[in-house]
């Protein structure tokens, strides 16, 4: 009986060899010619397989064959093995990533047996289907205590939706697991910080930031980095220092994070200075750095010193620069007047021009009026992104600013034709008093002035809108009022 086992292990660690190295269809085929050669196994009932089986549906997620996925599954129901969590959740997994997400929630509701694996399963499932609704609802209806595992992945999903009062709701599902007694994990704390450094939350940033000292997360770099790149963007440049002088192992993110914080604020002397720093501390500079210290000397006006270290990063340390960086050395050119020189940087970069290169281009050349060279970006600019207003505005704004009227109207005119829309500009503060979430906004469609504020801060939604003048960007700024996410 134990030569059995041990030949069933055996086998198991093979097969486990075989999908962890990506070798799936070597994997499923291992498992077939194991069940069919090998009679001196045990019974597919024996608990062994419990673990065997997930492995096989981890492959057959991976060469998305839903056969095979129910294949397993008929196996589980004979076997009687549906009451391991770790299999049920592997199914729900594979149903949904093979055939679809209601077919993984029609094995879920007849599962006999409900617990926070499975269900941690099921709101994975929805999230990677991009109803972000849904998995809200699973775990709203959650019957057990969930784990930091269900609140992780709805609280990355919703950070990276984009859409501020999707963010807020990150910050709001952080204190409910708080509420409920659920640890956050460092996972949870990764998620959530971008959206409280989206927000402008500060207070919530420093919770973060208290809680991963606490509780030993504040070893890891990417945490680390995190933090200080959020202080930073927050107006904080004094916490983000104190969360660098606190890591005593840095890696080059966290120099490269502490170099964009300083950058972010005007320091360019500074953030130059930790780029020698991290020579001295024997660190090798790679992409990030290189992108935080083009910043620095774009924010100082640096065009020389710019030129400098793109030549120090790319050759001597062997940095490959990509459309950023580039985009980056054109921003510095370009705001310190050197337009044809910025042009030059365009014309011959090895690979094709972004839109955020030509965009650096035209802003300069609206400062500086040079119509000829924003023509030319205008032009491209319209091809890359034909739905951008704020291109059409900038370049219409250059002639009527040289007095050139009517191309000023030919281009609004060539705006309107293309069905290009300028959508209103909007800001988000958190209310200090009320502590609710407030949405401004600008409309060019309505003359009604509207609220819909939100009750308490658990919600985090609503908006006015005033009536005025549309601006040219269309991204959301977020105001950042301390104290209003309390600790």
């Amino acid at each position: 009986m134990a030569s059995r086992h041990q030949r069933l292990a055996s086998l198991m660690q093979e097969l486990r060899s075989h999908v962890n190295a990506g070798r799936h269809r070597d994997a499923l085929a291992f498992f077939s010619r194991m069940m069919a050669s090998d009679p001196d196994l045990p019974p597919l009932s024996h608990p062994s397989f419990a673990f065997a089986f997930p492995l096989l549906l981890k492959s057959s997620s991976a060469l998305r064959l839903p056969s095979s996925s129910s294949t397993i599954h008929a196996f589980a129901v004979k076997c009687g093995l549906l009451s391991s969590p770790f299999l049920a959740s592997a199914l729900v997994s594979s149903y949904g990533a093979c055939a679809s997400p209601a077919l993984a929630r029609h094995l879920f509701d007849e599962l006999p047996h409900s617990n926070a694996v499975v269900s941690s399963a099921m709101i994975s499932v929805h999230i990677r289907s991009g109803d972000l609704a849904a998995a809200l609802r699973e775990l709203d209806r959650m019957d057990v205590v969930p784990t930091a595992s269900c609140f992780n992945s709805v609280i990355a999903a919703v950070a990276e939706s984009g859409d501020h009062p999707a963010r807020a709701r990150a910050i709001e599902l952080y204190r409910r697991m708080r509420g409920m007694g659920v640890r956050p994990s460092l996972v949870t704390l990764l998620a959530l910080v971008p959206s409280c450094t989206a927000l402008g939350a500060l207070s919530s940033i420093k919770e973060v930031h208290g809680f991963a000292v606490r509780h030993g997360m504040f070893v890891d770099c990417h945490l680390v980095s995190s933090l200080i790149e959020a202080y930073g963007r927050c107006g904080s440049l004094m916490g983000a220092r104190r969360v660098f002088d606190q890591v005593q192992e840095r890696d080059v993110v966290v120099w490269s994070s502490m170099a964009s914080a300083y950058a972010f604020h005007g320091h360019a002397n500074v953030a130059m200075s930790l780029f020698s720093q991290m020579e001295m501390g024997n660190v090798r500079s790679d992409g990030i750095m290189f992108l935080g210290v083009l910043k620095a000397c774009s924010h100082a006006g640096r065009a020389d010193d710019a030129l400098k270290y793109f030549d120090v990063l790319t050759k001597r340390f062997g940095v490959e620069a990509c459309g950023e960086h580039y985009s980056c050395l054109v921003d510095v050119l370009g705001r310190a007047g050197r337009l044809h020189q910025a042009y030059h940087v365009i014309q011959t970069m090895p690979f094709k021009v972004t839109a955020k290169a030509w965009g650096a281009l035209l802003a300069a050349c609206r400062k500086y009026g040079e119509v000829g060279l924003a023509e030319v970006a205008g032009r491209a600019l319209f091809e890359i992104e034909p739905d951008n207003a704020g291109n059409f505005v900038s370049l219409a704004s250059i002639y009527s600013g040289l007095g050139m009227h009517d191309k000023a109207a030919q281009v609004r005119m060539e705006m309107e034709q293309r069905g290009v829309q300028i959508l209103p500009g909007s800001s988000w503060m958190i209310h200090r008093k009320s502590r609710q979430a407030v949405r401004s906004a600008s409309s060019t469609t309505s003359r009604h002035q509207q609220m819909h504020v939100g009750h308490s801060t658990s919600q985090y939604h609503g908006w006015f809108r005033l009536p005025g003048r549309a601006r040219q960007s269309t991204s959301h700024h977020p105001l950042s009022v301390q104290g209003a996410l309390q600790v």
